[in-house]
């Protein structure tokens, strides 16, 4: 079991970048699908963008180009960088985590994981 606490949401104005962080405690070694998804009120909660253990990721159409997502183990640090954001980027978003590969996982669908953080809200005006 792992606890996840993510970070660095705030209010930007369109055009703008934040950076959002999960620190990531507990048991991590073997291999593992980690995840960045976001949901705004009365929508579902989609995925951003997804990377393994073995360092391969992938990113939602919507965010390619805008928006990165890194591992940084020295840190057990998950990482999403945003940029040239916009209003409909606006929503609370989410690190997940399953001690699998993504390649074993329906890795976009929310019901893939188990082991959640609690959000951080991301407000984009324009």
């Amino acid at each position: 079991q792992v606890h996840l606490e993510e970070s660095g949401g705030g209010s930007v104005q369109a055009g703008g970048s934040l950076r959002l962080a999960c620190t990531i405690q507990g048991n991590i070694g073997g291999p593992w699908c980690m995840a960045w998804f976001r949901q705004a009120p009365g929508k579902e909660r989609e995925v951003v963008a997804a990377t393994e253990s073995d360092g391969s990721s992938s990113t939602a159409s919507f965010a390619q180009g805008r928006f990165f997502i890194s591992w940084e183990n020295a840190e057990s640090t998950l990482y999403l960088e945003m940029n040239s954001l916009k209003p409909e980027d606006s929503a609370t978003y989410y690190c997940a985590h399953e001690p699998t590969r993504c390649i074993w996982l329906a890795y976009s669908s929310p019901r893939a994981y188990n082991s959640w953080g609690q959000g951080t809200q991301v407000t984009v005006s324009s």
